[in-house]
């Protein structure tokens, strides 16, 4: 006897050695034995087992589906019912055995109501079953058109615009066009971005990185909505001096400034300016929403999107020839350059001249310090280099043995980038630095003195982080640090500007002790900053990679960062370095550009050999 049995969903067969009113003993055609429940044993027939299964299966596949549901009527059924009805008399074990095996394989069709028994789906069930079949089957196809096209080369019809923006950006891992072009990414090895881009989908890769940033930051657009423009004081008191900036010279928010007065004794006071749009910008106010909205100017290399419109930056920026509201440090400075004074007045300040790095620096730089250049600006800029060298002694910072370290300009023209490199710690740089580090801890501990809050930036143990609470920064060597140099680019100098003047004026503070507002603010700057951060380090990776294939580069000097990294000569570029050998860090190597891939941000270049001392020589020296 062999018997006809479902198991784990499908079916099978076996002879029976033994049988026990619940289960049976078999053998299955492999000699294995098992035992089974009687409840799963759907048919009993006499002869071979060799061929049953195939030979059911090719006869089940020979049964009309549709004329088996027709036949079966309303009510639940057996499948040897079924086949009775079916083939007309008593089937034979296969022909019931293939009943089966096609019912079981039908399910849109027939619904299972217990072993071996069925019923026949209602027709309006089934039909809106098959229509979704069918619907399934369309779109395995249109899918698989798109596949082809896509690996083609082709993009396909349906890809529109907004399409392919939402498969950049944030793509429907649903959707038919994403199923597409990650099949497609698949099957020829390739990010999908890539296949995107071989079909013509992004019309320029600097323009894709840009939109993914703001997408994500500035989804309504970078303008801003019309607002009214802020209202000056009019009735501050004029500094005694008129100011001079300096400045890169794309720079159009114009932050700080300086004058410089001799007084009596030899003492020289020192204003450092910095622009007060908090005496304009009132806290709550449609314009202060933007500000905390955006928290901070976005800088990229050829580009920016600014924190204020440029109608409300304009009458705070301390432009040349303009009188300016402004928060200033005065510092009294003895003949030594020790401080003896110091004093913050909220006033209006005149700027002679915005000096810009790039005509001011051939004239003041790290050779020209004991010579006058003729530089009109050149005795004031002596003095506060010296007294800026003071205050970096004064912080136990200076140190004159420090290695070299660039830091990199980028200029953007109608596509070309070039790249200039300026030496940290240059004079003009230490200059203003140094005048900031100052101004920024002395307002941090007036604050702190008031009991008012601010927000600050500390660093313990080498970890740098933002606070409420005046706590010192080791870095830079100082009792507080509060960020408000900067009020035109970030929100929270903005923020703490407004706690300072209501000190210097003697007013209660924006934000009283025990508001939550600053801490607030001063988590949303956190994040925000830190990704508008990784945006420029990205941008300027993208634009040191069009660097190297705008100018045709193929070997390039580089320095041994740490293991298999280097620094690539003349840009802001670390790159990983195939086949380098183990050197110690700050060795000079030659490396070969392999490939540069702009689009995923990518650079694969190979070690090629050590740079001879000489070479060495020549590229520091020049």
């Amino acid at each position: 006897m062999n018997v006809f049995f479902e198991e784990e969903g499908s079916f099978k067969v076996a002879s029976v050695m033994t049988e026990n009113p619940s289960s049976l003993q078999v053998e299955a055609i492999s000699g294995k034995r098992s035992k089974i429940k009687s409840a799963n044993v759907l048919l009993r027939f006499e002869g071979a087992l060799s061929g049953f299964m195939e030979n059911a299966s090719t006869e089940a596949e020979g049964l009309d589906v549709p004329f088996l549901w027709e036949c079966c009527g309303e009510s639940e059924f057996g499948f040897e019912e079924l086949a009775e009805e079916y083939y007309g008399g008593k089937p034979t074990s296969i022909q019931a055995a293939a009943v089966a095996i096609r019912l079981h394989g039908a399910p849109m069709y027939f619904y299972r109501k217990g072993k071996g028994r069925y019923k026949a789906a209602p027709e309006e069930t089934l039909q809106a079953a098959l229509a979704g079949l069918e619907k399934k089957r369309l779109q395995a196809e249109k899918v698989a058109q798109y596949v082809e096209q896509l690996k083609a080369g082709q993009l396909p019809a349906e890809f529109d615009g907004k399409v392919i923006d939402a498969l950049l950006y944030q793509p429907d891992k649903n959707s038919l066009e994403w199923k597409a072009l990650e099949q497609a990414a698949g099957e020829t090895n390739q990010h999908v971005v890539r296949v995107l881009a071989s079909c013509g989908a992004i019309a320029s890769v600097h323009d894709y990185h840009l939109g993914a940033f703001l997408r994500e930051y500035f989804a309504e657009g970078q303008g801003f909505p019309d607002m009214d423009t802020p209202v000056l004081p009019a009735d501050l008191p004029r500094a005694e001096a008129e100011a001079f900036s300096i400045d890169d010279s794309t720079t159009t928010e114009i932050d700080d400034a300086f004058t410089l007065v001799p007084l009596a004794d030899g003492v020289t006071r020192v204003g450092i300016h910095i622009a007060a749009p908090a005496l304009g910008i009132l806290p709550g106010s449609q314009l202060d929403q933007v500000v905390m909205q955006r928290l901070s100017t976005v800088y990229m290399p050829g580009n920016k999107i600014t924190m204020l419109p440029e109608d409300v930056v304009t009458p705070f920026s301390l432009n040349q020839g303009e009188w300016r509201p402004a928060l200033s440090l005065y510092l009294d400075v003895a003949p030594d350059l020790s401080i003896i004074k110091r004093e913050s007045r909220v006033e209006q300040v005149k700027v002679a001249e915005n000096l810009r790095h790039d005509t001011l620096e051939p004239f003041f730089n790290e050779n020209t310090l004991e010579q006058d250049t003729g530089h009109p600006y050149w005795q004031r800029l002596l003095f506060l280099f010296r007294l800026a060298e003071s205050l970096e002694k004064a912080r136990g910072k200076y140190d004159p043995t420090r290695p070299v370290q660039l830091d990199y300009n980028f200029y953007v023209d109608n596509g070309r980038v070039r790249i200039v490199g300026r030496r940290r710690g240059a004079p003009i740089d230490k200059l203003v630095a140094e005048l900031m580090i100052e101004a920024n801890s002395h307002w941090g501990g007036l604050l702190a003195e008031h009991n008012v809050p601010g927000i600050y930036r500390a660093q313990n143990g080498g970890k740098v982080y933002m606070t409420v609470k005046a706590e010192p920064h080791q870095g830079l060597g100082v009792n507080q640090y509060s960020w408000s140099t900067s009020p035109l680019r970030r929100a929270v100098d903005l923020v703490n500007q407004r706690q300072i003047v209501a000190v210097v004026q003697g007013q209660e503070p924006v934000y009283p002790p025990g508001s939550d507002e600053l801490a607030v603010v001063m988590r949303n700057f956190d994040l925000t900053y830190n990704a508008y951060n990784e945006f420029q380090t990205r941008m300027e990776r993208y634009w040191c990679l069009q660097y190297l294939l705008q100018e045709d580069i193929h070997e390039i000097g580089a320095t041994v960062w740490r293991e298999s990294l280097v620094r690539l000569d003349g840009m802001p570029l670390i790159a990983k370095v195939h086949g380098m050998p183990e050197l110690a860090p700050g060795s000079r190597v030659i490396i070969e550009i392999q490939k540069v891939d702009t689009l995923l941000i990518e650079l694969e270049s190979r070690f090629k050999s050590l740079e001879h001392v000489e070479a060495a020589a020549e590229s520091e020296a020049a």
